[in-house]
C-alpha cells in the first residue's frame, strides 16, 4: 500500500510539473516574431507619451514582470523591452497608475483595453480608433486568464 502511495504521489507531482511547464513554454512557442529594433524604434520615433516598465512593483514577482520604454503615438503603444512570458496577455490604458491586482480591477470599468500582447520582446500594439491616450495616464498589461497583473508605466 505504501508503494502505490509513493508511486501515486510520483507521478502526479510529475503531471503537475509537466502541466505547469506548458503553461509557461506554450505561450513562448506559439508566439509570433516579434516586431524588429527598427520597426520598434520607427513607431516609437513618433511617440508624443512615453514611460517605463519596471519589475520592482508591488504585484510583480519572479513570474510576472515588465522592463523597458513605452511609448505611445497617435496608432501605437510600442514596447522597447520585454516582458515575462505567460498567455492571454491584454494592454490597458488607465485614467491612474496602478501596480497591483486589487486597483487594477477597481479602475478597469474606467479603463480602455488596447488590444492583444502576444510577443514578450519587443511589442507594437495597435491603438482602437476609439480610444484618445491623452484621456489615459498610464499603460498596464493584464493577464485575463489568470487575472494576473504583470506591469504598468505611467506615462507623460
Amino acid at each position: 500500500m505504501k508503494r502505490w502511495l509513493l508511486l501515486a504521489g510520483s507521478h502526479l507531482s510529475v503531471l503537475a510539473l509537466g502541466v505547469a511547464l506548458g503553461i509557461y513554454l506554450l505561450p513562448i512557442l506559439i508566439a509570433p516574431a516579434a516586431p524588429t529594433a527598427d520597426e520598434v524604434r520607427a513607431q516609437a520615433a513618433s511617440a508624443q507619451r512615453s514611460g517605463q516598465f519596471r519589475r520592482d512593483l508591488k504585484d510583480s514577482d519572479a513570474l510576472h514582470w515588465g522592463e523597458g520604454t513605452v511609448s505611445i503615438n497617435e496608432g501605437h503603444v510600442v514596447l522597447d523591452g520585454q516582458l515575462a512570458p505567460g498567455p492571454d496577455y491584454k494592454l490597458y490604458l488607465s485614467p491612474e497608475f496602478v501596480e497591483t491586482e486589487a486597483d487594477f480591477l477597481r479602475l478597469k470599468p474606467r479603463m480602455a483595453r488596447v488590444g492583444d500582447v502576444k510577443t514578450f520582446r519587443n511589442f507594437v500594439v495597435p491603438i482602437p480608433a476609439s480610444v484618445d491616450p491623452a484621456d489615459y495616464r498610464a499603460v498596464i498589461v493584464w493577464c485575463e486568464t489568470f487575472r494576473q497583473f504583470i506591469t504598468a508605466a505611467r506615462y507623460q
